[in-house]
Formats: C-alpha cells, structure tokens, sequence
C-alpha cells in the first residue's frame, strides 16, 4: 500500500494529547492544510546533502536551541542571542574540526515535549501534565492544562516569524565574519571562554585582512558574509505534520516533505518500529534523526535504520546517542558496532543533555555540565574504539544568561538555580556553558587529527 501522510493514523501512538473537542481538532488542521509551506523540499534536500558529508566525515554537525520554545519568551532579541551563540561555537568547532560545520537549530517548531506521565499531582490534585505550549499551558490549573488545538494554529505563526528573523539574520549581515566580535552578546563579555573567542576572533580577522588584499571581500565572496541555518524540532504532533508535509512539485524528486521544519526527529519514547511516529517518518523525504536511549538494542536498531533509510543514502538519518554519562561507554560501543557491520549511512551525533537530568537538593532540575562534558568525552572515546566517525552534537541552550544547569566556568551553583530559571521544561545551557562546551568538542576534533591538545594555547 503506497504511503500517504494519514499513513500513521492506523497505527499505535503515543505521547498525543486527549483533545476534548474533535471537531474543533478538525477545524485546526483544515485551516493549517491551507497554510504556506515554512520550509522547501530544495531547502531539505540541502541539509541531506550537507549531513551526508558529515556522514562520510567531511564535516561536523551542531544541533542545538530550546529544550521547548515557548509563547511567552518569543521575541526576536532572545532569537538573535541564540543566533549568535551557534554561531561562535560554529566559528570555535571549525576552528577545531578543520571542516566545515553544519549548524540546525532547535528553533521554529519545537513547542511540544514528551511526559513520563500523562498527569501530575500537586497537592493532592491531579491534572494533565504539562506538553508544550503546542498542547497546554504550564499553569497548574484546570483549564490552563486542558489541550487546546488552537494553540497549533499559534506554532505555525510563531514558526513562520521565526524562520524568517533566522532568514534575516543568516542572509543579511549579521553571519558576516567582519563582524565575528559583535557575535559576542553582553553577559559574556566577562565569562572566561569569551578572552579564547576573542583570541580566535583575532586570527579571523587577520586572515580576513590578508585575504582583502588578495582581492577577496565579503562582497565578492558570498560565504563570508553569510551562512546556512536549517531548523529542526521532534515530530511528536502527528497532525501537526500531517497538516504540512506536501508533495514536491518542483524538484525532480517528487517526494513527500515535512515543511514544518528542515529536519524532523523521534524522540526515544515514540521510536517504537510498528508505531506511528516512525511510520509517518519513513513516508518523508525530510533527512531525519532518531533518538537512540539505553535501553535500545542492536537488533531493534537496525530494525529502525532499514524502516527509516532502506535506501541508505546518506545523511537521510541521523542516530542521536542520548545515554547518560555513566552509561554511554558501555552502551554506545555496541550500537556502534552493529551499525559499522551493517554498512548503514549514518551520522552519529551525541545529546549529552537527556540522559543526565537531576534533581537537585532545591528541588530543580537541573544538569551538571561535568557529567555533559563527560558524555562527549565518552561518546568520542566510543567511536575511537570501534573506529567509527563522531560526527556531531546535540545541545539544549540559550543565549539568555539563565542559571539552569549546575557548573562550568560561570560557575553556577545549586543555591544559585532560582535566580534565572526561565526554562519551560528542561534545564538548559546558558551562553557561556555552551561556549565553554564548544572548546572542550574542537580541542577532542584536534587531538582526532593529531594536532596540539589545547586549543586555548593554539590560539
């Protein structure tokens, strides 16, 4: 039977919200048909080819933004601030890899979040958990919590507004490398990685200079003054994709693509292989990613890469490692391994932020940067013992100067939590911790390559 995007409607799905009014659900989704495309199947078919460098370790991928974006927080300063964060750690991991560096944001649609439950109780009061704006409010009340479609409807504009700022500021000066010291936002000015970014910066500029005097200038060399953004978020809203995955009618593929975002991924709670999620996502033509957990097997694994990408062309898919940081060489390596004899075209990337949430003693969750940076030692040190490439990484951070996770060289303490804990979900990185991470990654990429061991003293 010939895949249509209702396809995962027969299917067994989790993690959906119960919609108390279907025909208003229905309303929803027949006026998002109707809606333009966020993204295009060339657009897609782009970031395909770009991951399938990364697939055959030409080049590395960064993936990161929002744990959850949220209504509240939208404004095009925060969307500037993150811009800019990805775009120093891009400069730094460059720097680093020797090559060039894909960058996908989690940005313009991720809105929605798997629970470990489908209710919370506060109190001895129990109501539905808290899914994402897309679905709900974080407000513990009755009708805050109740999941209202219309609120797909406020994603798609956000979504849209979103991606076109991202546009903008990829396209219209602001990703110029002239102006790589202006990347610095003002809460980093004093952080101790900014002085390394400073001096890379410096060296930027000088090779920008001699490279001037060649003849070669932003205005005569487009890269320089510009540079390529994709977004991505999980798929977790089935008739939210439904509603944009269109045919392509202007390349000569003729495929069907998500154009709610670039890159569309399962989460590890709805990877299940006769599920609906990964039935909706092996029908697009979208490249894809597939969150891979502790408790994933080698068989089931391959299982999914022949569902998801029997063709195996790479970059189509793209397997996040989400172990934790006290099981990730121990786990990793077998999957590795399985894969490698396989001969599946895939890009491994690590998410050293999922597996290693706590609770800390005020009651916050939160993550300790040691235990990230640990889990990207571990999955570098994982690929090195099968032979294999580490082809990228997977934050959740923000530009903001938030105090959400415990550590790095700001120094963010658990008393120090509540100060700036904005997150609408998970604890994310601030600034400074996601720079500091970017250092850590290109000095693991220059030891990969045999070259000095400290990047802050090649700089």
């Amino acid at each position: 039977m010939e895949w249509q995007p209702t396809s995962w409607r027969s299917h067994p799905i989790l993690q959906v919200p119960e919609y108390p009014d279907a025909d208003k659900v229905q309303m929803v989704e027949k006026n998002l048909s109707a809606m333009p495309p966020l993204v295009f199947a060339g657009e897609a078919q782009s970031l395909r080819d770009r991951l399938g460098d990364v697939a055959e370790g030409r080049a590395f991928l960064l993936q990161g933004g929002d744990c959850a974006e949220s209504f509240a927080e939208f404004s095009a300063n925060n969307i500037r601030d993150s811009f800019k964060v990805l775009l120093q750690m891009a400069v730094v991991l460059t720097f680093g890899a020797s090559m060039p560096v894909v960058k996908i944001g989690r940005m313009a649609g991720q809105f929605a979040k798997p629970r470990s439950a489908s209710t919370e109780i506060i109190d001895g009061v129990e109501l539905p958990s808290y899914r994402g704006d897309m679905v709900n409010a974080m407000g513990f009340t009755e009708k805050e919590r109740v999941p209202d479609p219309k609120r797909l409807l406020r994603v798609y504009e956000q979504s849209a507004a979103t991606l076109n700022l991202l546009r903008a500021f990829a396209q219209g000066g602001l990703a110029d490398l002239n102006k790589v010291h202006s990347w610095v936002t003002d809460f980093l000015r004093d952080a101790p990685e900014t002085a390394k970014f400073e001096a890379l910066a410096e060296r930027i500029e000088e090779s920008l200079a001699f490279m001037k005097a060649c003849g070669i200038t932003s205005a005569t060399a487009r890269p320089l003054a510009e540079t390529e953004l994709y977004t991505s978020h999980e798929a977790l809203l089935l008739n939210y994709e439904e509603t944009m995955t269109r045919r392509d009618t202007i390349t000569e593929e003729q495929g069907w693509y998500s154009t709610s975002a670039h890159m569309l991924w399962i989460g590890d709670r709805t990877r299940q292989p006769d599920g609906a999620h990964v039935e909706y996502m092996r029908g697009i033509s979208n490249p894809i990613g597939l969150k891979c957990g502790p408790s994933l097997d080698p068989d089931e694994l391959l299982r999914l890469i022949d569902t998801l990408n029997p063709n195996n062309i790479p970059g189509r898919l793209t397997l996040i490692a989400r172990m934790g940081a006290d099981k990730v060489r121990a786990g990793l390596p077998p999957l590795l391994k399985a894969v490698q004899k396989h001969g599946a075209h895939v890009v491994w990337c690590c998410d050293p932020m999922h597996g290693n949430t706590i609770k800390a003693s005020s009651g916050y969750k939160t993550r300790r940067v040691d235990d990230v940076m640990s889990e990207v030692r571990g999955f570098f040190d994982a690929h090195d013992e099968i032979g294999t490439y580490p082809g990228g990484v997977h934050f959740e951070m923000t530009g903001q100067n938030v105090t959400e996770c415990v550590g790095g060289v700001v120094d963010v303490t658990e008393a120090r939590l509540g100060d700036r804990y904005h997150t609408h979900c998970d604890p994310r990185l601030n600034g400074a911790q996601a720079l500091e991470l970017a250092f850590l990654i290109a000095d693991l990429m220059k030891r990969r390559r045999g070259g000095q061991s400290e990047l802050s003293q090649a700089v």
